[in-house]
């Protein structure tokens, strides 16, 4: 039987303040950090071992989430040589040419959002995917609303929710339920992504079309007087690099099925394709200035990829001390999983069941989305997945793979308005606008595929 110290009731307050923190759409960095110090405190009674504890555990969480930090700054410093070049345009002007009414537009620009978002991550895809396919998508009848709903539930939506290629939020939340990669929440996972996909798009796309029949000319104005934004004019060698850099892509996914490769080593076939295409281009393109550009295109991909982080390390510091693993490594020997042990406790206790608990993972995923990012919930969500999946004996990956997809769908940016600016900006249309469209298909998507993870945990 397990028996709870006063140190799982502080850091189960504490989770409940970092939650209701959370609510209350607030950032939750500094009640972290001062979870972090109750924490420590509580299990040495030292101040000065407090203090190195916090410390501990940033480096840990650092040490964690390194390499999905370092994979997603070089795909981002190569989306920036790309975009600089053209390359980027040639590669999406045969997508233009079949955008010949708004039914197609839709889902061009959702598919087009879809691809680059698996490689490049949705905020830099949005402005690659925006400024070239926006244009055309409008004059074809698809309103600049219908076309950032497209954008955004495919790519801050699905594309972010499942991460197949790059494995960032799975590694995470897989990481922090104790599971062995990324492929262990990605593939039971993969009936939730699908149903939640298929739902919430369906729902978004039948309201769209009710909308263009009754705001018909409204929409054919917004057409006519749509024009189509400059690009850069592409060199020769940049129609070469349009045509090889999909097809070495295309190479890597082969080459992770016929190599068996998974997780961290998938990861690392992108990133480091991703640092030899930038470097190339670099190369090519600006021959002299060669140098400084790849200082510049590696420097802006990673500030963006620590701005990203830089929440997320303390935020997953904090929730690291609930898995046993890490709390070993921040605490000592001597620690716990101190939310698998209340899990245990529950379990032991309550009759908990697949409803319940498939209910209350999501539940929580969302509450964890409400600070707008979907990647400081994945920490609690991993660990409640391996709490859960224990005291009920049910699938841990698919339990991970739910509350990180409600993780991500609220905090990536589909509901809330301060997640949906990037989309909206580029659009020219109201983060309210997109928020109030998007919501009744996220939630019934929300509760449908929560209801699938029932029959299948």
């Amino acid at each position: 039987m397990v028996e709870l110290t006063s140190l799982h009731f502080v850091y189960l307050i504490m989770v409940i303040i970092v939650i209701i923190t959370m609510a209350l759409r607030r950032d939750t960095v500094l009640p972290c950090i001062i979870g972090l110090f109750v924490i420590g405190f509580t299990f040495s009674g030292k101040l000065v071992t407090t203090i190195q504890i916090m410390f501990n555990a940033l480096s840990a969480a650092g040490s964690e989430f390194l390499g999905i930090i370092i994979v997603i700054s070089l795909v981002v410093a190569m989306s920036k040589a790309m975009s600089e070049t053209g390359i980027d345009a040639l590669i999406a002007k045969p997508a233009t040419k079949l955008m010949v009414n708004p039914d197609i537009a839709f889902f061009i620009m959702g598919f087009g959002m879809l691809i680059v978002s698996w490689f490049v991550w949705p905020s830099p895809a949005v402005a690659l995917v925006g400024a070239l396919f926006l244009p055309v998508a409008v004059k074809a009848g698809l309103p600049a609303i219908g076309a950032a709903i497209a954008m955004n539930l495919f790519g801050h939506g699905i594309a972010l929710s499942s991460d197949w290629i790059i494995q960032g939020a799975p590694g995470i939340t897989a990481k922090q339920a104790g599971l062995q990669d990324a492929t262990m929440i990605t593939y039971p996972g993969t009936p939730l992504y699908l149903i939640m996909a298929v739902v919430t798009v369906g729902l978004a796309y039948i309201k769209l079309r009710k909308d263009l029949k009754k705001n018909k000319n409204k929409y054919s104005k917004e057409a006519l007087a749509y024009n189509e934004q400059e690009t850069v004019t592409p060199s020769a060698t940049a129609k070469i690099f349009a045509f090889l850099i999909p097809l070495v892509f295309i190479l890597d996914v082969v080459a992770m099925l016929v190599l068996d490769l998974k997780g961290g080593d998938a990861t690392a076939l992108i990133g480091g394709t991703a640092l030899v295409i930038m470097s190339v281009i670099a190369l090519v393109e600006f021959k002299g200035d060669s140098l400084e550009k790849v200082t510049d295109f590696v420097r802006d991909g990673f500030m963006f990829g620590i701005k990203i982080f830089a929440p997320v390390i303390v935020i997953g510091a904090f929730f690291f001390l609930g898995s046993e693993g890490t709390a070993k490594a921040i605490l000592g020997e001597n620690a716990t999983g101190l939310l698998t042990d209340i899990g245990l406790f529950l379990s032991q206790n309550t009759p908990l069941s697949a409803t319940p608990v498939a209910f209350i993972q999501m539940l929580i995923g969302a509450i964890t989305g409400l600070d707008g990012s979907g990647f400081s919930g994945l920490p609690l969500v991993g660990s409640l997945a391996q709490t859960f999946g224990t005291a009920i004996d049910g699938n841990i990956g698919v339990l991970g793979a739910l509350g990180q997809l409600s993780a991500i769908w609220v905090g990536g940016g589909t509901i809330i308005p301060w997640g949906l600016i990037p989309v909206a900006a580029i659009c020219g249309v109201e983060p309210m606008e997109m928020a109030r469209r998007n919501f009744f298909p996220v939630v019934i998507g929300l509760i449908v595929t929560t209801i699938v993870a029932i029959f299948i945990i």
